[in-house]
């Protein structure tokens, strides 16, 4: 009878170990997805990549909140009823602990989610470089009363490497 395990603890448990193996998964996916990493493909790919880790840690965080709120409904509804004689149990810092990681597991999901928006619409600007501005270089700085007609200089971002 030890090894006897009512339903809803079997259920809070299979949700459990799904929550963790789908967090596995999203930060495998999160991590090739990431436009620092060399893997993946293009960055068209690492966005889609990126999107599903997002769902996955979505799921994860939504299989982890049922879980903890399974179990918590079921210790306040016995901790509530008056015919119930057997030990009762109050909410404890486990739980508090779950609502807090599944609640971080969905926005990071929803993060994840809206890079791939972030990435397709706003393509990266190019910035001019109008030189040093401190107080040195603006001494030494040669100002001439006839602007300059030559274009700003644009760097891409492989120029500072």
């Amino acid at each position: 009878s030890f090894f006897l395990i009512t339903g809803y603890i079997q259920a809070c448990r299979g949700l459990m170990i799904s929550a963790v193996c789908l967090g596995f998964f999203g930060a495998v996916f999160g991590l090739v997805g990431m436009k620092c990493t060399k893997v993946g493909g293009s960055d068209q790919t690492k966005a889609k990549v990126a999107c599903l880790a997002g769902l996955i840690f979505i799921l994860s965080g939504l299989c982890s909140m049922t879980s903890c709120s399974l179990y918590a409904n079921r210790i306040t509804s016995e901790f509530f009823d008056p015919s119930f004689v057997a030990q009762k149990y109050e909410l404890g810092a486990a739980l508090f602990i779950g609502w807090a990681g599944a609640s971080l597991c969905i926005i990071g999901g929803i993060i994840f989610c809206f890079s791939i928006a972030e990435n397709s619409n706003s393509p990266r600007r190019g910035y001019a470089y109008n030189g040093a501005t401190s107080v040195m270089s603006s001494r030494t700085k040669v100002h001439n009363s006839v602007p300059d007609k030559t274009p700003p200089k644009h760097f891409d971002k492989n120029a500072y490497v």
